[in-house]
This record gives structure tokens, sequence and C-alpha cells, in this order.
């Protein structure tokens, strides 16, 4: 007799897009991609402005009935029937919001940026880890199988020790006279709202750079990294254009993410410009064929290879029956794996790692003098405060 899947329900905080496309991959056929041991229930979804907002949000996704609207956060949260919560507000948010939830008993699945400091990242992790909770940070593409195939490549020697690794995660938005292509009360360079290129695209280029340089370090042997960076700083006083070396003395490896949101990293959808991702060794590189966050195609070129390029695809399962699939199921089965396992936290993407990302992407906008407003940087949990309430 085959064992029933060990099923999941999920709360969803916040209605904007990165929401709506979670939420559609929660409620694809697992099957379509080949899990069987784990199922998402999608329980309730809560606006901080409206009720109205989230039954809205119910009718995009096509949810099936009895799904819950809440026309507040801390409704969603005290909901018994909600086993996790999926943190899709903006990053300014995600402290005040990850914390509410935290105190009320739930598990908590934080898109990324984790925070907007390592302070609050680190009383996130306290917080989860005294209540005895599960928290992971939403790194969707860790959890790609072309990630966790590339990582065993890197693990093989297939191309040798890694010593350098190139990614860039950018997008043109450049405009004219200077001004990029949206307004500036948009959350990409909207201080208030965390905004830059960094936190938003370059925490993938940190990405790759961190699941190949750092997490495959042996535990005895982790090493953060040294941090250089060099910003451009938008008329708003966001960062438009960051670029980060990171260097592991140690391990003598080191990273180079790069960001804009003036150019991008393939400037005609083809991958023309090549690869956004380049992991190199002394037998060879592997390169990854971007957008950094979706990639869908992996490239080995070896030292030895004749010219030969071997390429491999990983096209995005299909649900047939949603007309949907975009890659962000897989992270929500880890999450269902790691509460069926009595698990506190993902080892794809540890906690203390996230802390470390963060420690870099906050020395990196130190580094740049870029400086965000006292609401959203301080790491004393206010359950009042208007980035829970939506300002009520």
């Amino acid at each position: 007799m085959t064992p029933q899947p060990f099923t999941v329900r999920w709360g969803i905080m916040a209605t904007g897009g990165i929401a709506q496309t979670f939420t559609k991959d929660l409620l694809t056929n697992p099957a379509v991609r080949d899990a069987h041991d784990v199922a998402h229930e999608l329980v309730a979804v809560a606006s901080s402005t409206s009720k109205d907002s989230a039954l809205s949000f119910l009718e995009k996704v096509k949810a099936p009935a009895g799904v819950k609207a809440y026309g507040s956060y801390a409704e969603l949260v005290n909901d018994p029937d909600v086993d996790i919560v999926y943190v899709a507000t903006p990053h300014s948010h995600h402290f005040q919001n990850t914390m509410l939830a935290l105190e009320a008993g739930k598990n908590v699945l934080c898109e990324k940026a984790f925070t907007v400091n390592a302070a609050q990242a680190r009383k996130l992790v306290e917080t989860a880890r005294a209540k005895n909770l599960f928290l992971m940070e939403a790194v969707w593409t860790r959890y790609f199988p072309l990630s966790i195939k590339i990582r065993e490549l890197v693990k093989s020697g297939i191309i040798g020790p890694v010593y350098r690794v190139i990614a860039d995660n950018s997008f043109g938005n450049d405009g004219p006279n200077g001004t990029l292509t949206f307004p500036d009360d948009n959350r990409m360079v909207n201080l208030d709202l965390a905004g830059g290129s960094l936190l938003d695209l370059g925490i993938y280029s940190l990405t790759w750079l961190f699941q190949i340089l750092y997490h495959l370090q042996p535990e005895a042997e982790k090493e953060a990294p040294h941090t250089v960076a060099a910003i451009n700083k938008y008329s708003t006083g966001a960062d438009e254009t960051t670029n980060i070396i990171l260097q592991f003395p140690k391990h003598k490896s080191m990273g180079i993410a790069m960001t804009t949101l003036r150019l991008a990293t393939d400037i005609d959808g083809h991958n023309s410009g090549g690869p956004a991702i380049k992991i190199q060794g002394p037998l060879g590189e592997i390169q990854v064929m971007g957008p950094a966050f979706k990639p869908l195609q992996y490239r080995i070129v070896r030292k030895d290879g004749g010219g030969k390029i071997e390429v491999v695809d990983y096209p995005i399962p299909h649900d047939p029956e949603r007309d949907w699939g975009h890659g962000m199921f897989w992270e929500a089965d880890e999450c269902a794996r790691c509460l069926r396992d009595g698990k506190k936290e993902s080892e794809t993407l540890p906690l203390s790692e996230s802390i470390v990302i963060m420690e870099v992407m906050e020395e990196a906008l130190r580094q740049g003098d870029v400086q965000y407003p006292p609401l959203i940087t301080t790491d004393v949990y206010d359950p009042k405060s208007p980035l829970n309430t939506g300002g009520k």
C-alpha cells in the first residue's frame, strides 16, 4: 500500500506578484515534478490593507474553495490551521513580519533577501531556535535540480578545485537622461522599501558564489569571505550598480558578484552574451546559462575536451491542468520534507549561511554608503509596527 504524502498547510503573507507566483506553484500537481512524498494545501492568505485584496488574490491564483482571506497579518499568523507562513512582503518588512509569525508559533519560509541587515537575521534565527520552529530563507534557485546537479559535479572534481566563480544578475532599466524606467517610489529604488539592485537582484549573483565557494567547504574548514565592494548610487540613494569581490584566502578562491539596474545580463533574451555564471577550475569550467535566478541549462567545457562542449538542459516541469510551472515548488517541497522529518532548518541553505550572506551584503552596502531608514533597520520587534499592520 502506497503511503499518503505528508501534507503541509500554508498561509500566504502578502498578495503581490511573487506571492501569486509561489502560490500558483503550490497548487500544481506534485506528481508532475516527480514528488510523491509531500503535498501542499493552501489554507489562508492575508493582505495588510484589506480583506478584498486577499479575496482578489484568491481569484488570480484560481484557489480552491474554502481558502480563508484575511485583512490583517495578525489574523493569518493566529490561524490554528496554518502550519507554515510564506512571507512574501518587501525586504523592508521581512524582519517584523517574520517575527510576527514566529512569535505566534508559526514555522516560516521568508523571501530573500532574508532581512535588511545581519543583526535582524541573527534575531530571527535566535527566535526560531528558542521557539523550536522551522525557518528558511526562500532562495528558490538553490533547490533546482540543476543547482543540485552542479553542486554534485563540483564536489566530484570534474573541473578540479574551483578557484573562481563569476556571476551576474542584472536588468536593463536605463531610461532617458540617466533616469530609470520606473518611478522613484518603485520598490526597486525606494529606500523605505530597502530598494536597490543588491538586495533584489544581486542576492542571486551571491547565491551562486556561496553555494559553490562557501556551502561546499567542509564544515571543519568553513571560512567566511573577505568582502570588497564598489557601488554606484541612484538619485534616491539606493544602489543602482553593485560589484562585490569575495575572497576565501584559505581556500585560494574568489568570487565576483555583479548586478545593475542599468544593463541586462542577457541583452536579447537568448544568452547571446554567453553564460550568466562561470564556475572555473584548472580542468575546465561549468557555465550556467541565465537568468541566474531561473537557469535552465548548464554547459561543461573541459580543458582536454578538444573544443567539445557538453550541454545539459533542465526545463521546468509543467502542470497541464493548471497550465503552470515556475520552479518555486522545489523550495516548498524542501520545507515540507523538513517539517515531516522534524528539521528546523534546511541543510541546503543553513540559517548560519543566510547570516553570513547577510553580513556580506551589509558590508557591501556600508562600503557603498547606502543607508536605509531606522524603521526598517531596527532589530527590535514591534507587533504594532506599521510594517505589520499596514499603517492601521
